[in-house]
């Protein structure tokens, strides 16, 4: 009765399991936000609010961390489901691609008539970089460019300055060069172009990256990009002609673990809500997918986000549908099994009853030729027999109570007839 009984219990769990997957399936995910006070805290922030309302049943948790650095490592150790990195930094050995959120241009903003034209004539000379929550990852940026064209960082003076003084420092002599990273649009390049131009004069011009190439195939985290003509200014336009330069990518990125299905319901809403977003921040207007071509990606794309990005919301729907077909084979599999052990424990339990019958019927035998002392033993073995078989039957069914009483009944019969001849006996 207690196997059956369990056996029913764990069907009910599953089918309850089932229904609540299907009509209650909530996820709540960790997600970094990137530094305070950045464009991508704003743009994380703002994306939280409206997947609350797109997908209230995946539900975003804020997670502050102190830089993009630390968001690789917090993802990694597990401490949040999904994290805002930039692949020009280490990535998380974990972390897979759900989205695109920005793509910088890597911009060596010149003065007119700037000696320097490549990234080896800034040794021995300084270099602006506009301050902000970025601006030592700028600067470790600046290091891994200058170390492949072989000048030592420290040959290379920093000047951390507000947007507002680079064009001054330029103009001042302080600064050869303005380092900035940022998207073509409003930011940080934009900002620079425009500062130096004013303080100059003049129109600037950007620096060309043309073994770009090169250094992408040695720093993976830094693609090529042409910059085309007035991305930084319209008139006159910088730059004059295109260029070709570098590129780092912001990514939203979750764990290798996260199931498909979750991976695919942040992708759906982080493209959902693009314009609604946009309208809270112009940063989201620069929000794409990933490639899903790309040939040996640093951050791979998720398998659940590609199959959403190749068949949309028919894959979303497909998916969840595959996860209720595995939990149904798996609920079916368990109460198979079950059935099965409930079976042989039966088949087990027959068995040590007929072993107990038998023996009942051979003590019965037995006491027909006895002599005290015989049955004596027999009476001990009896109760024995007795206490087993009634331990058994509170644990089992007591489907087979008649047939064991008859043969406990037969073998007592047996004795007290014996001891009525002893008595009896001369």
């Amino acid at each position: 009765m207690l196997l059956r009984a369990t056996a029913g219990l764990f069907g009910l769990a599953g089918l309850a399991v089932a229904a609540l997957y299907v009509g209650l399936t909530h996820a709540e995910l960790r997600v970094t936000t990137g530094p305070p006070g950045s464009a991508l805290h704003r743009l994380i922030a703002t994306f939280a609010t409206a997947n609350a309302r797109l997908h209230p049943r995946v539900r975003l948790v804020l997670v502050e961390e102190p830089s993009l650095a630390a968001n690789a490592e917090a993802l990694e150790a597990g401490r949040v489901d999904l994290a805002v990195i930039r692949s020009d930094l280490s990535p998380p050995a974990n972390g897979q691609t759900v989205a695109i959120l920005r793509r910088d241009v890597v911009a060596v903003v010149l003065p007119p008539h700037s000696p320097v034209t490549s990234l080896g004539h800034l040794a021995g000379r300084a270099v602006a970089i506009p301050t902000g929550p970025f601006q030592d990852d700028d600067s470790r940026l600046l290091d891994t460019l200058l170390d492949y064209v072989g000048v030592p960082a420290a040959r290379v003076e920093r000047l951390f300055l507000d947007p507002a003084a680079l064009g001054p420092a330029i103009r001042e002599h302080r600064a050869a060069a303005a380092f900035a990273v940022g998207p073509i649009g409003p930011g940080a390049a934009v900002d620079a172009v425009a500062a130096v131009a004013r303080a100059t004069r003049g129109t600037p011009t950007l620096l060309a990256f043309d073994e770009g190439e090169a250094i992408h195939r040695r720093h993976p985290g830094l693609e090529t990009i042409e910059v085309p003509v007035g991305a930084f200014r319209g008139q006159p336009a910088v730059p004059a002609d295109s260029v070709n330069s570098l590129v780092v990518t912001y990514r939203l990125v979750v764990g290798r673990g996260m199931l498909d299905i979750v991976a695919a319901a942040v992708a759906r809403s982080v493209f959902t809500a693009r314009s609604t977003l946009t309208a809270a921040t112009p940063f989201a207007g620069q929000i794409e997918a990933p490639d899903l071509d790309e040939k040996a990606p640093l951050v791979p794309v998720h398998p659940g986000v590609a199959a959403y990005l190749n068949n949309g919301d028919q894959s979303f729907f497909d998916t969840s549908q595959n996860y209720l077909y595995l939990g149904g084979i798996g609920l079916s599999l368990a109460g198979s099994a079950l059935a099965l052990a409930v079976s042989h424990g039966h088949r087990r339990r027959a068995a040590r009853e007929r072993r107990v019958i038998k023996r009942l019927v051979e003590i019965a035998d037995a006491a027909g030729s006895a002599d005290q002392a015989g049955l004596d033993a027999l009476s001990r073995d009896l109760r024995g027999l007795v206490g087993a078989a009634l331990r058994e039957q509170i644990l089992a069914d007591g489907g087979s109570a008649s047939l064991m009483g008859t043969a406990v009944a037969h073998a007592r019969e047996a004795i007290r007839d014996r001891h009525g001849e002893l008595r009896s006996a001369p």
